[in-house]
Order: structure tokens, then C-alpha cells, then sequence
């Protein structure tokens, strides 16, 4: 079993990657550190982890953990990555792993010289709706590719919240733009050559609160928005010539009807649907994490992954700051 040790109360641990670890079959959550130690051993009880520990520095010098879930605010993500790596501990970390492309690369370094696993947790690269999608284009279900179209939104005008502070990495691009990006790179195997974005800033916040994007990939577009100020909706659509293939729930498994991917035929008078209900997406990427960690082949969300997912980001925000494309 590995023994994970969780940097942080943070609301995604305890809803999300606790709950997943716990029902996993390799993996327990053997302690808890927080700043306010206090915070840390109301949280161990209640999950009835062995450890609380008062400093994030303590949980990393302990022997008793073999890994760390790493759900600090954003701009925290890669500092945290590195100093556990150079204690010796695997590490995942939640999305984005970092702000800006160039600091993935000291992460690599980090993974490399200490040789540890590093992954950043895209946990829609677990689920097998994704799989499915990557099959069906492979076997030309939908014909050629010609246009992805994709959606994520939710409202949240709370000052307090951490998407809404530009000092702990806040905005909607960082927090969900990686979606429809990562999940279109992971579907395709491709990646964009260049990028055309508007990207609106909230006045009071000074975050990014909104997006529209436009992608070129060789042969097909993406083109997708995202707002942390509109009503609820994620979506996202595979079109080609011989058909199409959307998905009812993209990237939060489990919030809608269940998750179903559709595959229409050209007319739109067949449709076949796949339904994969019940799926926990968090506990299948804490296991891959567990395998991977205990030296088993597992294919895992990479650093090379998180580079040029970033790269991408980059280019979005410069996109929008020059009113035209910009090569990725």
C-alpha cells in the first residue's frame, strides 16, 4: 500500500482525493500536515490517518510517507512539487502543476535527479469515457476530424476564493482553460500550432474571469470559452465528415445524468451511446499513481505532458494580450 501524505486541509483533498485514496485498492492516507496543526489532527481523526503534522516541511522529513498529494493554492503547486521531490517522496499535485511553462521544466530536473514520480493530476486521462474517444477517432468513427467545440462554466464571485486571487495563481484559464485543452490533446495525440484568444479580466478581482480561444491543430480547429462567471456547463464535441461525438460530462465525472458519450452518424439518424456510470475518475488516477509509484507499467499523466500542456496556456494569455495568433 502506498502510504500518501496529504500538504494541505484544501477543500478538493477532503472532498475528492481522500474519499478516492480510501476506496482505492494500493493506496491509504497515512498522514496530514497543515499550517494550523490544530486543522491537521481534526482532519487525520476524522479520516483516521496515523500522522498530523503542523508544517509541510515535518510530513516531508517523515519516514512514515511514501508519496504526497500535493492541493495547495496554485501559485504554491510548483515550489511544493520540488521541495517533496527533494525529499525523496512521489508526488501528485494538483492542476495546473505550475503558472508558466518554463518552471515545469525545473520540476523535470527535480524528478530526474531524485528519481521519483512527478505527475500532475488531470484526473479526465483516467476515466475510460476518454479512452473510448481516442479509439473511435483512431478507427475513423466520425470520419476526419474537422472541429472540436468544447464549454466549462461555473459562478463564483466569492472575493475570498482562491480562483478569485491573483496572488495564489488565480483565473478561469489556469483553473479550468487546461480542460478542453488537455482533453483534446489527450483525444488526438495532436497538438496546436497556433492560438487566437480574447481574454476578459474582472475589475474588482483583477483575475481572468472569461475566454473564447481558438486552437489550430494540423487538420482540425478547437475552438472553446470558459467563465468563472456564467451559469454551470462544461461540453465538448468530436465533428468530422462521417459523424460526431459529444460527451454529457467532460470533465467533472458524475454531476449531470451519469457520464455518456454519444458517437451520431453523418444524418444524425443513429446514435450509439456508451455509458460508464458510477465511475470515481479520482480513485482510477490515485491507483494508476499507486502502480506507477511501486515500479509497475502504468502509463501516467508526464511532465513532458504538463510542459506542453502549459505551453499552450502560455500562449492563450499572450494571445490575448496581442489581438492576434500566436505560434505555440
Amino acid at each position: 500500500m502506498l502510504r500518501i501524505g496529504i500538504l494541505s486541509t484544501a477543500d478538493i483533498g477532503i472532498t475528492q482525493l481522500i474519499p478516492a485514496i480510501q476506496n482505492s485498492s494500493n493506496c491509504i492516507v497515512a498522514a496530514v500536515a497543515s499550517r494550523d496543526i490544530k486543522k491537521a489532527r481534526k482532519l487525520a481523526k476524522t479520516i483516521d490517518a496515523n500522522s498530523a503534522f503542523g508544517s509541510y516541511e515535518e510530513l516531508l522529513a517523515s519516514d512514515e510517507i511514501d508519496a504526497v498529494y500535493i492541493p495547495l493554492p496554485t501559485s504554491q503547486h510548483a515550489e511544493w512539487t520540488i521541495k517533496a521531490a527533494d525529499a525523496g517522496k512521489h508526488v501528485l499535485c494538483e492542476k495546473p502543476i505550475a503558472l508558466k511553462a518554463a518552471e515545469i521544466k525545473s520540476l523535470i530536473k527535480a524528478r530526474d535527479r531524485n528519481k521519483v514520480i512527478v505527475s500532475e493530476a488531470f484526473m479526465v486521462t483516467y476515466h475510460p469515457q476518454w479512452f473510448k474517444v481516442q479509439e473511435l477517432i483512431r478507427k475513423g468513427s466520425i470520419g476526419e476530424l474537422r472541429h472540436v467545440q468544447a464549454s466549462f462554466a461555473y459562478h463564483n464571485l466569492d472575493g475570498n476564493n482562491m480562483r478569485n486571487r491573483v496572488e495564489l495563481g488565480g483565473g478561469v484559464i489556469p483553473d479550468i482553460g487546461v480542460y478542453p485543452v488537455v482533453a483534446t490533446r489527450f483525444a488526438t495525440g495532436a497538438e496546436p500550432e497556433k492560438i487566437n484568444s480574447t481574454v476578459v479580466f474582472d475589475e474588482n478581482f483583477k483575475t481572468d474571469c472569461y475566454a473564447t480561444i481558438n486552437a489550430k491543430f494540423s487538420g482540425f480547429d478547437l475552438s472553446f470559452y470558459i467563465s468563472t462567471q456564467m451559469a454551470l456547463r462544461q461540453s465538448i464535441v468530436f465533428h468530422g465528415d462521417k459523424g460526431f461525438i459529444e460527451l454529457t460530462a467532460p470533465f467533472n465525472s458524475n454531476i449531470y445524468a451519469g457520464d455518456e458519450l454519444r458517437l451520431h452518424n453523418q444524418t444524425h439518424s443513429e446514435c450509439r451511446a456508451f455509458s460508464y456510470t458510477g465511475i470515481n475518475q479520482y480513485q482510477l488516477q490515485v491507483e494508476a499513481f499507486a502502480r506507477a509509484c511501486a515500479g509497475k507499467k502504468q502509463a501516467l499523466f508526464s511532465l513532458e505532458d504538463s510542459y506542453a500542456n502549459q505551453r499552450v496556456i502560455d500562449a492563450i494569455y499572450k494571445a490575448g494580450k496581442s489581438k492576434g495568433w500566436v505560434s505555440v
